[in-house]
């Protein structure tokens, strides 16, 4: 592996591009394509600043302020990955994770957009960080003040926990109604380990999230299609987040 110095300037092992191509503040889908699809519907002049093993990063401006778009891919892990390098190597102060999640709540309807404050966690990926303690897994303040701000008044934004993941397809039975019966909104793979590297850096972190399907109400989940279109709510509170 390539270990890298603190100021290093060159490209990382999972990012090919140099200090000064992103803009400070990153807005981070999991999907690459869907980064690329933020990028040109937010910027015009979006341009292409990373693709290591497609995962797209553009860097362009709106409204004559820098942003960047970036994807994570899926898990905890890859997540890490690139916030760690966003922070260290290239000026990167704040992340906002935008995708989407499944409801656990009976608050929250598919299409509702959810403000995470924090992330609870089954990932093993925050428990060495400080020894002894159970790290608490929670948004920049500034941050979510923003994107609650941005949305008003808006009935169908909900603010609060959520948990992040390790496994898609392995239930854990009776888990999701005792979830439910704490408060938590719903669920995602991304936003605890995000958390917890914007901690180690002293940056900021934000996950905005679109629920895409329902675990308990039986509601109908949100085609493929209608994924990549409905965002747009949940988007316009990453970007306010972005320009705080």
């Amino acid at each position: 592996m390539l270990l890298l110095r603190k100021d290093q300037t060159m490209a990382t092992p999972h990012i090919n591009a140099e200090m000064g191509d992103f803009a400070p503040a990153v807005l981070m889908p999991g999907d690459p394509k869907r980064a690329e699809r933020i990028a040109h519907m937010l910027m015009d002049d979006a341009k292409l600043v990373t693709d290591v093993r497609g995962m797209l990063g553009f860097t362009g401006t709106v409204n004559g302020r820098p942003l960047s778009v970036m994807g994570s891919g899926m898990g905890q892990p890859s997540a890490t990955i690139y916030a760690t390098e966003l922070y260290r190597w290239f000026g990167v102060e704040r992340i906002i994770r935008v995708g989407t999640c499944g409801g656990i709540s009976p608050k929250v309807k598919v299409g509702d957009v959810v403000v995470a404050l924090g992330a609870h966690t089954d990932s093993a990926m925050n428990t060495l960080r400080i020894p002894g303690v159970h790290f608490s897994a929670v948004a920049s303040f500034k941050l979510a003040s923003a994107a609650v701000a941005a949305a008003k008044e808006a009935d169908n934004v909900h603010v609060g926990t959520i948990i992040s993941r390790d496994h898609f397809y392995l239930p854990v039975e009776g888990q999701v109604q005792k979830l439910a019966d704490y408060g938590v909104l719903g669920v995602e793979m991304e936003a605890a380990a995000m958390y917890g590297v914007a901690a180690e850096f002293g940056k900021e972190a934000l996950t905005v999230l679109t629920v895409s399907d329902h675990l308990l109400d039986g509601s109908a989940d949100m085609t493929a299609e209608e994924r990549e279109t409905k965002f747009r709510g949940a988007l316009d509170l990453a970007v306010a987040a972005a320009f705080v």
